[in-house]
């Protein structure tokens, strides 16, 4: 008795096609969710530590830059808030000396 090939697509040619469609159809899954990712950028980005250590400097320069820029904005509202309470009994005084210290200084 002859012992039959499981590889043999003679034996099973549809069903060896089925499965060949089936894993090209995955591999072309898994290529279009690996170009999706930027894995290849990303691979590139922690091997090169140059490329590591400039993307981290420019990182931290950007988030130096819009924390500075936001602190700005926030004491500029601030202040323009609290000028509006100028004229107010008790806190006038306090806010008028305050404009007055912060105006002397050159």
């Amino acid at each position: 008795m002859a012992q039959l090939n499981p590889y043999d697509t003679k034996e099973h040619p549809f069903e060896l096609r089925h499965e060949v469609k089936r894993l090209n159809g995955r591999l072309d899954q898994i290529a279009d969710m690996l170009e999706k990712s930027e894995f290849k950028d990303i691979l590139e980005n922690y091997t090169n530590p140059k490329k590591r250590v400039i993307s981290n400097f420019m990182a931290g320069m950007s988030r130096g830059l819009g924390l500075s820029i936001g602190t700005f904005v926030v004491l500029g509202l601030l202040g323009w808030l609290l000028s509006l309470f100028v004229d107010l009994p008790m806190v006038g005084n306090y806010i008028k000396n305050l404009q007055d210290y912060i105006q002397s200084q050159p």
